[in-house]
């Protein structure tokens, strides 16, 4: 059976050949619509249609033999809901001509359509939250570590200066307690001779005198002398 077929198949249920012709085609198209899409098309007691994924492998050619790289493609599939296959394999009975064979949708599932949209938007909220929710998880959490970052190295920063500091005063006061001496040596040097010099002084004078008064002694001997003659 083909399209034409089919359509003249159930034209007489639909009021005519032109009308079948479009329900057909307006299904088909929704179908296809669908499954390219990403989405599963669920017939109950008939069958899915859904799109499938198959990765890159390599096959081989049937004719020559010679190994082939077939590349990563989707292709559209179809399962056998299990009335349809219960009526194939003869396990269930085919209705008579007039009678549906494929089980018709309960009351309230044809109007299921909105009440799934709305899940779906639903989960796609929850899931956004779910998102913006781990997102400023993670912003905090950097933000935290950095901060956590910054205090160490402030921290490190000071210790080491303080560390620095203490050294260098160690240092300072060392060097101090080395030069005190030194200076000290060198007062001492500097004041010797200042002291050996003023003893100079003191004693020149001294001496200036012991002479003076011999010289007198040795005048008045001669003196004396002279007048006894």
């Amino acid at each position: 059976m083909n399209k034409a077929q089919l359509v003249e198949a159930i034209a007489d249920k639909l009021g005519g050949r032109q009308q079948a012709a479009d329900a057909v085609d307006a299904v088909l198209d929704a179908i296809v619509r669908a499954v390219v899409s990403g989405d599963r098309v669920s017939v109950t007691g008939f069958g899915s249609f859904e799109k499938v994924d198959r990765p890159a492998r390599y096959a081989r050619n049937p004719q020559t033999g010679e190994r082939v790289r077939v590349k990563k493609t989707s292709v559209p599939r179809f399962r056998a809901g299990q009335g349809f296959k219960d009526l194939v394999s003869g396990s269930k009975k085919l209705p008579k001509a007039g009678e549906v064979s494929v089980k018709k949708a309960p009351k309230g599932s044809l109007t299921g359509g909105k009440a799934t949209t709305k899940a779906a938007a639903k989960k796609a909220t929850a899931k956004k939250a779910t998102a913006k929710k781990a997102a400023v998880k993670k912003t905090t959490a950097a933000k935290t570590t950095a901060a956590k970052k910054t205090t160490a190295a402030k921290k490190a920063t000071a210790v080491k200066k303080t560390t620095a500091a203490k050294k260098a005063t160690t240092a300072t006061k060392a060097t101090a307690k080395k030069a005190a001496p030194a200076k000290k040596a060198a007062v001492a040097k500097k004041a010797a001779p200042a002291k050996k010099a003023a003893a100079a002084k003191k004693t020149a004078p001294a001496k200036k005198a012991t002479t003076r008064t011999t010289a007198a002694r040795k005048t008045t001997a001669k003196k004396t002398t002279a007048k006894k003659k």
